[in-house]
């Protein structure tokens, strides 16, 4: 007897399939289907981007396919006008720095060579009184700048104590002028601190007195049709002899803006 054949055993999910068969795999790619709303989307020659993107939300592409609206007339007068202003300020500031390059100011000088100290006395132990004259040096460094004094202070001090000051009248100095200004301190009842008071006497008997004369000084600078004014301050620090002949001995002055 033959033996009776195997039945074919069923293929397995795992095995590796025939190189030589012809059976079709399926693709692992799902099928497309159109559907029948498909014609709907298509573009009709009456149509137009915009009412293409009717039946979309407000995208940013759409929103880029927007007609921009034009410029107010108005905003472009003001952004000129703006650009006008701005280059007239960089020219402006450029023509300052060339003539500052060229001119090159100089700061005015105050200074001394001359002073008096003719009174000083106490009525009181507090209260002094005294009479004192300074010859104020006034010069006008530059070659091509006239500088005009319009406001000047000066002010008499003893160890940080006022004591006595003085306006000075506007003036004008014209390139590397010098002009001389007297200044008459009276100083009447002003009350000292005991221990300064005790000093300016101590400083009496020695023959020699520190006194210091601050200036103050709006100055203003021209040249052609350009003025610009800054502060001036000043300070000479004075040694003088006793009075009633009181002369100037020593003195350091100081000149800054």
């Amino acid at each position: 007897m033959h033996p009776r054949p195997l039945p074919p055993e069923p293929s397995s999910l795992y095995s590796t399939p025939d190189p030589h068969s012809r059976t079709a795999t399926p693709s692992p790619l799902p099928h497309v289907f159109a559907t029948k709303n498909s014609s709907k989307h298509t573009m009709s020659p009456s149509q137009t981007p915009q009412h293409l993107y009717q039946g979309f939300p407000k995208t940013r592409d759409r929103l880029l396919l927007r007609d921009h609206r034009k410029t107010d007339p108005v905003i472009w007068c003001c952004a000129i006008i703006c650009l006008i202003f701005s280059i007239l300020i960089i020219l402006f500031g450029i023509t300052t720095l060339i003539i500052f390059l060229v001119v090159k100011p100089k700061t005015p000088v105050f200074d001394t060579n001359h002073a008096s100290l003719n009174v000083i006395y106490f009525d009181l132990p507090g209260n002094f009184n005294g009479d004192f004259t300074f010859i104020a040096n006034f010069t006008n460094p530059n070659r091509k700048l006239n500088v005009r004094f319009e406001y000047a202070v000066v002010e008499l001090y003893f160890d940080s104590n006022l004591i006595a000051n003085q306006s000075i009248k506007p003036f004008s100095q014209r390139e590397r002028e010098t002009g001389v200004v007297k200044i008459h301190f009276i100083s009447s009842l002003v009350s000292l601190p005991l221990n300064h008071a005790m000093e300016l006497r101590r400083q009496v008997l020695s023959n020699k007195v520190i006194y210091s004369v601050k200036g103050t000084f709006r100055v203003r600078v021209s040249f052609g049709l350009l003025h610009f004014s800054y502060w001036l301050h000043s300070q000479c620090e004075l040694q003088m002899s006793s009075p009633p002949s009181g002369f100037l001995m020593a003195r350091r002055c100081i000149t800054k803006r």
